[in-house]
């Protein structure tokens, strides 16, 4: 694996590979890689035929109060994860490169990003949405691969792809799981043993919300509330539990055949997010 940090590097290796003739999939990451990113890396190798990651912990995607400087940096770790999983080559930005001075531009997908972690995290899209077109730019893959447990990131990132015309396809990777259920994340590291036996409910609670709704249950309000109560009885601070369509994030209604139902909780010191999707 060619690891490069920066920018005069990175194209003269992807224009080589495209020389050949090859195809070019890309899984942007912010480290710390656990079995999740892995899935990745393992779909975009599928996808085409030479996988480029990124690491680079975005600091425009951090609110205030936010684990910036205490996010897990596991780089040598990352390093021989990505070699055992086949990534061709691993490009590592940082700040100066990522964020020039003047740093005068910032690429917002309005709506969309208003609601759910957008309501409680106000500017952490623009700085997703910024970071992955700059990414994207600098890249130029065939193919990007994400993760399907930020399913509002993966949605905005769609519609910005959609909206700016870029020539890059989006794939999304079902949700990596343990054995217990809990979705695999970098913020899992932030919780005591008992937190982590605790942690699972929040997905048993995703699933016995939708279970009711395929059952013919259509009180969304009251489904939401109930499921809230359920986390704070289990131990949670909920931020967020929302019925949803899968389209544009908008609250369901009874006629939406399409339904996500997307849910951000604390646990300690980690919030853990989630969701859980399916047809009516």
């Amino acid at each position: 694996m060619q690891v490069v940090n920066n920018l005069i590097d990175l194209r003269t290796a992807l224009r080589d590979i495209r020389a050949l003739g090859k195809t070019i999939a890309f899984v942007p990451t912010m480290g710390n890689l656990h079995e999740g990113h892995l899935t990745l890396i393992q779909t975009a190798r599928q996808q085409a035929d030479f996988v480029v990651a990124s690491i680079f912990i975005n600091p425009t995607q951090f609110g205030e109060n936010e684990d910036l400087s205490g996010y897990p940096r596991t780089l040598e770790a990352d390093q021989k994860h990505l070699i055992a999983d086949g990534c061709g080559l691993l490009y590592l930005p940082n700040n100066a490169i990522m964020y020039p001075e003047p740093d005068l531009t910032r690429v917002e997908v309005s709506k969309i990003t208003t609601l759910h972690c957008g309501s409680s995290r106000p500017d952490h899209f623009v700085g997703v949405a910024t970071v992955v077109l700059k990414l994207f730019n600098q890249v130029q893959p065939d193919v990007a691969v994400f993760g399907l447990k930020d399913y509002q990131q993966l949605t905005v990132i769609r519609t910005m792809v959609d909206n700016l015309f870029l020539p890059i396809k989006i794939v999304g990777v079902d949700t990596g799981r343990a054995e217990d259920g809990l979705a695999h994340s970098s913020r899992n590291n932030y919780l005591t043993a008992a937190e982590r036996e605790m942690a699972p409910t929040l997905y048993k609670i995703l699933q016995a919300t939708a279970k009711e709704i395929k059952s013919g249950q259509r009180n969304y309000e009251r489904l939401t509330r109930l499921a809230k109560e359920s986390l704070h009885a289990a131990g949670f601070t909920p931020d967020y539990f929302n019925i949803s369509r899968q389209l544009d994030l908008e609250p369901a209604q009874t006629q939406d055949t399409q339904v996500v139902i997307l849910a951000a909780a604390y646990l300690g010191k980690a919030r853990l997010i989630d969701n859980i999707t399916f047809e009516l």
